[in-house]
């Protein structure tokens, strides 16, 4: 059985190129298309429309590491371990977001002060309160993961109870798509997505346990369903955009998702493995809370008067710097001092000054 301090660096990797993906897919392409831009990539358009399924991705790659990250702890130690990580970046997003729409945004976007209070809980689509940056839908999603993680912490986290729970989800999956539930019971299932979270998790299974038959099953059914969830997602997409997706495409970039991140539950990936890649995972959250709204502002503003490639490449960089930045001076000092007050223990004194180490999330 594998120990929880192996770390598996590739996986920080795929983090930061699916939210590079994802920042490419907003740039390039929905951002004109959807008219927030004035700056068309026509060309560039034909393969980073696809670029959303970076947010496949992170969901596959979240149901591996969250309950990575919550085996063998308390229902509370969980919970504060995931707003450390959650809400200090969130909410300077939120914060530098909101200021740059109300300064610079020359009315692209709307944003009020009890939509910024209300999204600062991560909670806003509870009362129908639109997000600060429309890519902030993907927080109540994981959020929602989360609290089913939290269930099983309650439980207590077994080999069995693991895999009955997740037998358990993909059965209701299966209930709510095919009418047997009532639509409502989406808001807990979130059948679009519930595949990739309950693939990574058995994939995390297959890391920490080794491969058994109902890994062997389980896996390939989530695949065959984020298949089929996948293409009819892609034509409401295209439909959206008034573009056409490959089927083909589609399918093999979700096929190529679950074979990439098997290969890192089985260890195969170890020679790509370098621990420089924790800086890049660690870019990942603060570029994907930044990127939106603030790059469409700047396209507005300057696309006019710079070549669009130089443009991109610039606000790519920017965006990323800004997000070390977020990472460098606002996560890591302030995750120790947030962990303890949530946690609800004091600073441990030393000849006179507090020590804190740097925590493990």
């Amino acid at each position: 059985m594998r120990t929880s301090s192996d770390r598996l660096y590739e996986i920080d990797g795929l983090r930061l190129l699916a939210a590079l993906c994802v920042v490419l897919f907003h740039y390039t392409f929905s951002g004109w298309a959807g008219g927030n831009s004035p700056v068309v990539f026509a060309a560039e358009s034909s393969w980073s429309k696809y670029g959303y399924l970076g947010v496949d991705l992170f969901f596959l790659i979240s149901g591996f590491v969250v309950l990575m990250s919550a085996w063998g702890r308390s229902p509370r130690s969980f919970v504060v371990s995931r707003a450390v990580r959650l809400y200090p970046a969130y909410w300077v997003g939120i914060a530098v977001t909101a200021v740059v729409t109300v300064t610079l945004g020359q009315g692209l976007f709307q944003v009020t002060l009890p939509q910024v209070l209300a999204n600062l809980t991560m909670f806003q689509a509870v009362p129908d309160i639109a997000n600060v940056d429309v890519v902030y839908w993907t927080l109540w999603a994981e959020m929602r993961f989360y609290f089913l993680i939290l269930a099983l912490t309650w439980i207590g986290m077994t080999r069995g109870r693991v895999m009955a729970g997740l037998w358990g989800w993909l059965g209701l999956t299966f209930a709510v798509e095919t009418g047997l539930l009532p639509g409502f019971a989406d808001l807990v299932v979130q059948s679009e997505f519930s595949h990739y979270f309950i693939a990574g998790m058995a994939l995390f299974m297959l890391y920490k346990f080794g491969l058994n038959r109902q890994i062997a099953l389980l896996v390939p059914i989530c695949l065959g369903n984020a298949v089929y969830r996948a293409i009819g997602y892609a034509d409401a997409v295209g439909s959206r955009y008034a573009v056409s997706y490959s089927h083909t495409v589609i399918v093999a970039v979700v096929v190529l998702v679950f074979l990439v991140m098997t290969l890192v539950a089985l260890r195969a990936t170890r020679l790509l493995a370098r621990p420089w890649l924790v800086t890049a995972g660690a870019l990942t959250y603060p570029l994907y809370l930044l990127h939106g709204h603030i790059g469409f502002i700047v396209f507005n503003r300057v696309g006019d008067a710079v070549n669009k490639y130089v443009l991109l490449a610039a606000l790519v960089a920017v965006m990323c710097g800004a997000a070390y930045l977020v990472h460098r001076f606002v996560e890591r000092p302030l995750a120790p001092a947030f962990k303890r007050l949530l946690s609800g223990r004091p600073a441990v004194p030393s000849l006179g000054v507090f020590v804190a180490g740097r925590p493990t999330i």
